[in-house]
């Protein structure tokens, strides 16, 4: 690592938060196209350092100069190519007052047209003069890293590679694609990357910005980190709008971009940040849950290899069929019916119990009771799970999750739910706070799905947490979740795999709608030998499909579906739809699965039994 680079020791301590849209916060003020905003840096210097400064103050660990088109080409259009250098300089200098001691400082550099086509059009000398000319400009105002964005095509690239070798600072390149992963004019961006290799010195980190919107660079990230090493930084654009009931609605709230954060982070992003139409309330909200989560996931590996490292004693568990009336029926092979019933969130069981009293009479073999959903506050999910099984007597699957306990708590609860004769637990890492109504919330994690499903295994054997034996060994059936539509499907199935190693009995998974994908993730998993129950969500309504498909991670509903819940005009015809729907999806599945978790859509358990008649 190199000493003065600060990119690199950012990007390996933990995940970097840039910043968000320049050119918006500008136009927000009234200065429109016919201004040079790169010229405002000498025109307007106290609004630029302004709109610098609160995005520091939003959280961002980089703040970006305002320079994308400050080179020579561009600012010819506004008389401004005599000072080239008087504003970059310009810009570095606001930028740096902003940035104060700890936040870094990137130089930025935006593509250089040509006139009357595209660069690759030309043999480059013009852009290459300029292109150098703004770089030595922003290298000599003392920027810590240069960042090449927006880059559209593979001579855009190679030019950028070729500059860089110029310079002894660290840079990186920031490419612009579709969801397809292609730049303008069709180009695959693995062309693009090829110029790494013959570049004299090679970048600190690659980059994806601007595209169209948060979920448009999805499947561009997971197909770039199987290209790369580097780290790799998001900065999706603010997106266009979608249909959603025949309106066009932007879904660029900070909540929602943060969301899309967390999932770039999830699948393996280094660095996340905002391009066009994003600001320092997307950046805010994204730096509060970003830097939780990444502190969070640290705890979760440490834990997780700590206690793979316990030397497990020579006790063996209780087997399957012995634990619950669950294990005995997945221990036989015999088909499994559950209803997944959300606990209150006050504290009256009662419609509960009564719920619980019907699926019993249905010959349901056991309540699922979720641990805050979507980081909802609700009654425990332990009281619901012992209330179900004294008060009805049929077994309860309790949902554990990592999110609310350190590992004192966790155990603590593990012993007590040996103690309440709760046996059947599904270990899950569980949503992040910021999904629900709670998003100051302080997330623990001490240890995601996979630690405490290892966690429970020692539990199982006689020995704590910390290596310690017990008095008596537990007897859980310890479940796992899994997501057969998982957007890194090579993460999900390596994670799939760690939980049958941590000693996972049965898999529950996420509402499952297109069944194909399910197909391909049995067969993945074929050889793990451990029985599966598949999710099923019997839509209620159109209005619960679009839900369910636009803002519920891991989800995906097909059109087709749409289509069909679209075609029934009153809420009981679209209702009746939904448990077609998911009868049919049952009937695909039944010979490949162990059995069905059908949950109740809004607590209505008639519509999960109707689904299983």
């Amino acid at each position: 690592m190199a000493e003065n680079n600060k990119l690199e020791r950012g990007l390996s301590d933990g995940v970097l938060v840039f910043d968000g849209a320049m050119g918006t916060e500008l136009y927000k003020r009234d200065f429109f196209v016919n201004t040079s905003f790169d010229g405002l840096n000498l025109s307007a210097p106290d609004v630029v350092a302004e709109i610098h400064k609160s995005y520091v103050d939003a959280g961002a660990d980089v703040i970006t100069t305002n320079t994308f088109a400050a080179n020579r080409v561009n600012l010819s259009k506004f008389g401004l190519a005599d000072k080239v250098l008087e504003i970059n300089r310009a810009g570095v200098d606001l930028a740096r007052s902003a940035a104060g001691g700890e936040v870094m400082v990137a130089g930025s550099i935006g593509p250089i047209p040509r006139r009357g086509g595209g660069v690759e059009s030309s043999d480059g000398s013009r852009e290459r003069e300029a292109l150098s000319e703004q770089l030595s400009a922003l290298s000599g105002a003392g920027v810590d890293f240069v960042v090449f964005e927006t880059i559209h095509s593979s001579a855009e690239a190679e030019m950028a590679f070729a500059a860089a070798g110029t310079i002894d600072i660290p840079y990186m390149v920031s490419f612009s694609v579709d969801r397809e992963c292609r730049m303008a004019r069709g180009e695959a961006f693995e062309k693009a990357l090829s110029f790494i290799e013959s570049a004299e010195r090679p970048p600190t980190a690659l980059g994806l910005n601007c595209s169209v919107g948060p979920d448009g660079l999805l499947q561009p990230l997971e197909r770039l980190l199987e290209l790369t090493n580097l780290p790799v930084v998001v900065q999706p654009n603010a997106g266009i709008p979608k249909q959603v009931g025949g309106r066009m609605i932007y879904m660029a709230s900070p909540e929602y971009f943060a969301t899309y954060a967390m999932r770039f982070v999830t699948l393996g992003a280094a660095g996340v940040g905002g391009c066009c139409g994003t600001g320092p309330e997307h950046i805010a909200e994204l730096a509060k849950n970003v830097k939780k989560a990444a502190v969070a996931f640290k705890k979760s590996d440490s834990a997780a290899k700590k206690v793979a490292s316990v030397e497990l004693p020579d006790v063996e568990p209780v087997p399957t069929a012995e634990k619950s009336r669950l294990g005995a029926k997945l221990a036989a092979g015999e088909w499994i019916n559950t209803v997944e019933i959300t606990p209150p969130k006050g504290y009256d069981l009662s419609a509960v119990l009564r719920k619980a009293e019907r699926c019993k009479e249905a010959w349901v073999d056991a309540i699922n009771i979720p641990d805050g959903p979507r980081a909802s506050s609700r009654i425990s999910p332990i009281v619901t799970a012992i209330k179900i099984q004294d008060e009805v007597g049929i077994e309860a699957i309790l949902h554990f999750c990592c999110r609310d306990r350190n590992l004192i708590g966790m155990q603590s609860d593990l012993l007590g739910c040996a103690a309440a004769g709760v046996a059947n637990i599904l270990f899950i890492t569980g949503d992040p706070p910021k999904l629900g109504h709670y998003p100051d919330a302080s997330a623990v994690f001490d240890a995601d799905s996979i630690g405490i499903a290892r966690y429970q295994s020692l539990l199982n054997r006689g020995v704590d947490i910390g290596g310690n034996p017990i008095p008596d060994p537990t007897k859980a059936l310890i479940g796992v979740g899994a997501d057969p539509n998982a957007i890194d499907m090579e993460r999900e199935l390596r994670r799939t795999r760690e939980k049958a190693e941590a000693g996972a009995e049965f898999i529950i998974t996420q509402p499952v709608f297109s069944v194909e994908p399910m197909f391909e993730f049995l067969d993945a998993i074929a050889d793990l030998k451990v029985p599966l129950i598949a999710g099923i969500w019997p839509l209620a309504s159109y209005r619960n499909a679009e839900f369910m498909r636009n803002e519920v991670p891991g989800v995906v509903v097909p059109d087709w579906i749409m289509e069909r819940m679209e075609r029934r005009e009153t809420k009981e015809d679209q209702r009746a739809e939904g448990i077609s729907i998911a009868r049919e999806t049952l009937d695909r599945l039944r010979d490949r699965v162990a059995g069905v978790q059908v949950s109740a859509p809004f607590g209505n358990v008639e519509t999960a039994l109707a689904v299983m008649e």
